[in-house]
């Protein structure tokens, strides 16, 4: 299960949220995980980031908001995910910050602090796509995971 092993188990069991960027082949797959459906999906956001610049030193520069609809968990992620790479492509801009909260309707929307590309280190390829290959979300013995593989 994701972050089920030494430190990101430890911190699981002490209700802390996490994520990390996996190699795969000419891929590179997403881990995240947190205490909420929408600690995870933050966490996803910020680990799809951090597979390739270093958000160390970031601030941010300004705020989106995003408002996903989507009928499964999975969709929510993928669409979550496919808004940074968008915003990423047309605009130049990555998140720094995240946070997601289910509204009313069961949408979720997600508060994305963001900054310009050019104000942090690219430590490696940018993502394309997100793939519906072993695409996953849903509840775990700690809260919530998830997992996405993202073309680069």
């Amino acid at each position: 299960m994701v972050g089920e092993s030494g430190d990101d188990l430890q911190a699981r069991r002490q209700g802390r949220g996490g994520h990390r960027a996996v190699p795969h082949t000419a891929d590179v797959r997403v881990e995240a995980w947190g205490t909420s459906r929408e600690q995870c999906l933050a966490e996803a956001v910020l680990g799809l980031v951090e597979s390739f610049a270093d958000l160390s030193r970031a601030g941010p520069g300004a705020l989106r908001r995003v408002r996903v609809a989507r009928d499964s968990d999975e969709d929510v992620l993928a669409a979550l995910l496919e808004e940074v790479v968008f915003r990423l492509e047309v605009h130049g801009e990555v998140p720094v910050e995240a946070e997601a909260r289910t509204v009313e309707d069961g949408a979720v929307e997600a508060r994305l602090a963001v900054t310009d590309l050019s104000a942090v280190p690219v430590t490696g390829a940018a993502p394309k796509a997100v793939s519906w290959h072993g695409l996953r979300m849903g509840p775990d013995p700690y809260g919530w995971s998830c997992a996405a593989t993202v073309d680069v």
